[in-house]
């Protein structure tokens, strides 16, 4: 199937309304009714259900619109992957900063002895930024905290680590040595939204750990950070029944880089010796 008619059947989908999808396409509407009703023979299935009226999507349309928005976003990425390999080759990796659980530099290294490497560009990026840009092809891997939307990636899963308190080091459950979820007012199913209610309004690790000192806030954070940012304002204690964090490599599905394959074995044996030596 060509990427055109499924641009067309797009436009329609959204705009439901022949007119204003033709109008968006810029073409006009009689050409653009040929082309769905072609699609439609092709497939063999309704998209639409059109009165005199309105315009309404079919079940077998709204599964198609789900579906060909990934299929042209992916096209849109591999282009845009394409580009960037013909200016000069090398592999983008987006990662937050100091999220990636002290594996970043390792990988790295490894990296640059696998066959197939290229340069890699670490593209430094805010809180949960990386499937997008995986998905529109401004990244080509990525490394990210669990959970996030992994639709039309592949992951490997490099860290599973606990999580500790964080919280200024005069609040008074500074003064235990170990806590539980309920000491926060926290269970497992709210742990999530409480750490992005925390991270919201704050650019970086350095703001949030700055607002926890203030008294501002207190959040969770994967136990590697504990010996990465000591503050004399904050204190880190162990949560017993903190849910885990999760550190994965994401890349897109449907690649076929070598430079990418070479990525997920440097940073596959990367984990595999860091857990060894846990």
């Amino acid at each position: 199937m060509e990427s055109r008619p499924l641009r067309y059947f797009v436009a329609v989908a959204e705009e439901l309304n022949f007119a204003r999808a033709a109008e968006r396409l810029g073409i006009s509407p009689p050409p653009l009714s040929r082309a769905i009703r072609r699609l439609e023979a092709e497939l063999g299935v309704t998209l639409f259900e059109r009165t005199t009226h309105s315009v309404t999507r079919t079940p077998a349309g709204e599964v198609l619109l789900a579906e060909a928005r990934a299929a042209l976003d992916a096209l849109e990425a591999a282009g845009r992957r394409a580009r960037r390999a013909a200016k000069e080759p090398k592999l983008v990796l987006a990662v937050k900063a100091d999220g990636d659980a002290g594996l970043l530099e390792p990988i790295l290294t490894r990296y640059a002895s696998e066959p197939g490497s290229v340069p890699v560009a670490v593209r430094l990026c805010g809180w949960q930024e990386q499937p997008g840009l995986l998905r529109t092809g401004e990244a080509d891997a990525a490394l990210v905290h669990a959970p996030f939307d992994g639709s039309g990636l592949d992951t490997e899963t490099l860290a599973v680590e606990p999580r500790v308190a964080v919280l200024a080091s005069d609040h008074p459950l500074a003064a235990r040595d170990r806590l539980e979820l309920a000491d926060l007012g926290l269970d497992a199913g709210n742990v999530e939204r409480h750490i992005d209610e925390a991270r919201r309004g704050h650019g970086d690790l350095a703001q949030v750990l700055t607002a926890v000192s203030l008294g501002e806030a207190v959040t969770l954070l994967p136990v590697s950070v504990t010996s990465r940012y000591p503050r004399p304002g904050v204190a880190y204690r162990p949560v017993s029944d903190a849910p885990p964090v999760v550190l994965a490599l994401a890349w897109p599905r449907q690649s076929r880089s070598t430079a990418t394959a070479a990525l997920v074995r440097a940073a596959t044996a990367v984990a595999e010796e860091a857990r060894g030596g846990a």
